[in-house]
């Protein structure tokens, strides 16, 4: 069962759908677990009420007991951050609205051009992130899009095409990369695709000498650099552009919380364009609710073979066999080994088993100059098994090396693991990826979990689908800052989402964002009458769990009446049952308006409960009851009791809603 959010009682388990017959009426229930296995049998009439729970771990999704307050103060918590998020967030968005980013003017015959010298077609999905770009940078508005697209799916010519057309237009463009290998590849890349055209193109990262570094940081601030490649040493406060237009990040993911931060000052003037294979749960999060723009490449380039991959306990036997496989066809192995202490001896334990290869080391505490050489060598295929640590995971492209082993790979996390593997398959010879590991038992539940879902997405164009995993195993993230998911995993992702999105709503409309708003609760009704979709009108039960929660997601009449013709066009015409669920909804939608919390009829009479914050002006209830004393009594300070005998359902349907129709016009004419 899927655990799911119960708005009133707190996180528990779904089991299922219920169809129960009480006193002849039949209604479906959603049946709910909490914690000591307490039970809940929830009318679907309710299903607003409930959504699933996603912050994290499902096996430890922290089910509450029953008739406790925890719920109710996770709620609470939760929704005090919520504001201080949202008023963060719409000030990033005023800034961006009150500072609007260059709108450039494409040259198209020149930009024409530069496209035509690409070598390879580009694919549906690049051409499609590449038309979102050209528009973004054309708006006023300041771009903030994220590129999601597997290795070597064709990121960084969108990049390219991007960089080209803020430099045509005497704009500078700074590209920040994570690794110091990175930014040099890059910079070639781009020096080999811009060599027709009058750019000028630096790199600033620690492989570059301090003269030279003076002179390109002096260069930048005259305006006499037009594209410029660099580690986060582009972030440094001595260094001044000239005219920023355009800012590319690769892998945010691997930069810094005091790095990020900076990119969120430059986020309001200057258009950013960040590329990924896996975004991180928080940027996918941000992508998915809207805040920035996202493009996914999922079509992987032609004649790309999928990687075949292998998560095995470690063996010299599997060692052996993965190494000379590649060696055999003449082809080069990365042996990835993340510690630096005992990377020496793993190279002699490698020389040991397969006597036929040339290792060579390569790691981030090496001298520059020393490792330059070592990467140079391993690409001119001097050597054949690079030992190394991770620190080949971001930009390496070496398409003769078609086999990784990666050591002890239930230490490394899931982006890293679906990046490191992109580093082989870049040609169209079969890739295969090694994933070591110690013996089962010593693995940790979220270890398994990250092994499990690499293995099974080997297909091509994975990283979003294991971004998304990520997004469960890890929690959400928080949205802004370097605060981490403890709110989100409390109360689950869509209720936090749900919550944020009414904060932000309100806070446009210039109002204080309500606590009471935010924790809302819904009105209860019950009237005694079938209110179900029938099985024999939908038989298939997760379709009417779908259809359930779509009707409660109806904001309004509109919606409700749009809901029933499709229903009417998929299905048939409405059994009675149906036709009372679609009732009770609108009646929902007028109860909520006036500040009912709960409703219960029978064929004697019922009575209409009011919430704390109800509209309605206790004088007119008084009146009420004073001109009819034998039907209306109040029960308590929040309940009105009436004695209005009622034949059928429809009846009874009729009475409540003319009531509420009272209520409503006396709110109208207060």
């Amino acid at each position: 069962g899927q655990p799911v959010v119960h708005l009133d009682h707190g996180v528990g388990r779904y089991l299922g759908l219920q169809t129960l017959d009480a006193g002849g009426i039949t209604t479906e229930y959603l049946t709910i677990e909490y914690a000591k296995q307490s039970k809940l049998y929830v009318p679907v009439a309710s299903l607003q009420l409930i959504s699933r729970y996603s912050g994290g771990d499902i096996e430890h999704a922290p089910l509450h007991h029953l008739g406790t307050d925890t719920w109710s103060k996770a709620k609470t918590k939760a929704a005090e951050k919520v504001r201080d998020v949202a008023a963060q967030l719409l000030d990033v968005y005023a800034q961006r609205a009150a500072k609007p980013g260059y709108a450039f003017k494409i040259a198209w015959d020149e930009y024409q051009g530069f496209s035509d010298s690409f070598p390879f077609e580009e694919t549906l999905d690049q051409q499609k992130a590449i038309n979102a770009v050209i528009q973004d940078m054309g708006s006023a508005n300041a771009m903030d899009r994220l590129v999601c697209g597997d290795v070597g799916f064709g990121k960084t010519e969108v990049a390219m095409r991007a960089a080209f057309i803020a430099a045509n237009q005497g704009k500078q463009v700074a590209i920040l990369v994570p690794t110091t290998l990175l930014a040099h590849q890059h910079f070639e890349n781009f020096k080999e695709r811009f060599v027709n055209f009058p750019f000028n193109i630096e790199v600033l990262s620690r492989f570059v000498s301090a003269k030279d570094s003076k002179r390109v940081v002096s260069a930048i601030g005259e305006g006499n650099v037009d594209i410029i490649v660099g580690t986060h040493t582009l972030l440094q406060e001595r260094l001044k552009f000239n005219d920023l237009g355009l800012v590319i990040i690769d892998e945010e993911h691997r930069f810094g919380v005091r790095q990020k931060e900076k990119f969120k000052a430059l986020r309001s003037d200057v258009d950013i364009l960040t590329l990924t294979a896996t975004p991180i749960p928080r940027t996918l999060n941000m992508a998915l609710s809207g805040m920035r723009d996202l493009s996914i490449i999922a079509t992987p380039p032609a004649k790309r073979l999928p990687i075949k991959t292998f998560v095995q306990q470690r063996s010299k036997d599997l060692i052996r066999e993965a190494i000379m496989r590649e060696i055999l066809r003449g082809g080069q192995v990365y042996f990835l080994h993340n510690e630096v202490d005992t990377i020496e001896r793993t190279a002699e334990e490698i020389a040991e088993i397969v006597p036929e290869a040339r290792v060579v080391i390569g790691h981030g505490q090496m001298r520059e100059r020393e490792l330059e050489k070592v990467m140079s060598d391993f690409n001119h295929q001097r050597f054949n098994v690079l030992l190394c640590t991770t620190i080949i995971e971001t930009g390496i492209d070496v398409p003769s090396a078609n086999t990784i082993v990666m050591d002890r790979a239930d230490h490394l996390g899931l982006a890293q693991l679906h990046q490191l593997r992109g580093r082989v398959g870049r040609s169209h010879h079969q890739a295969y990826a090694y994933l070591m590991t110690p013996h089962p038992r010593r693995l940790t539940k979220d270890a398994k979990k990250r092994l499990e879902a690499i293995s099974s997405l080997e297909e091509l164009g994975a990283g979003f689908a294991l971004a998304t995993h990520d997004l469960e195993i890890r929690g959400a993230g928080e949205l802004l800052g370097d605060g981490q998911s403890g709110q989100i995993s409390s109360i689950g992702f869509t209720l936090y989402m749900d919550m944020l999105e009414q904060a932000v709503e309100a806070l446009k409309q210039g109002k204080e964002p309500s606590l009471d708003s935010a924790l809302a609760e819904q009105t209860d009704i019950d009237l005694r009458l079938p209110a179900l979709f029938p099985d024999d009108y939908v038989p298939d039960v997760n379709m009417r769990l779908s259809l359930y929660k779509k009707l409660a997601g109806c904001k309004d009449e509109r919606a409700i009446n749009e809901f029933q013709i499709e229903l009417i066009d998929r299905f048939g015409l409405l059994p009675q049952s149906a036709k009372n669920l679609l009732d009770v909804a609108m009646l929902k939608l007028i109860a909520k308006k006036i500040g009912v919390s709960k409703m219960e009829g029978t064929n004697k009479g019922g009575f209409v409960e009011f919430s704390q914050h109800t509209k309605i002006d206790p004088g007119f209830i008084i009146k009420l009851i004073q001109s009819q004393p034998r039907i209306y009594k109040l029960d308590g300070p929040q309940k009105l009791k009436f004695n209005v005998p009622t034949e059928s359902a429809k009846d009874r349907l009729k009475l409540f809603t003319d009531l509420l129709n009272e209520f409503s016009q006396q709110l109208r004419a207060a």
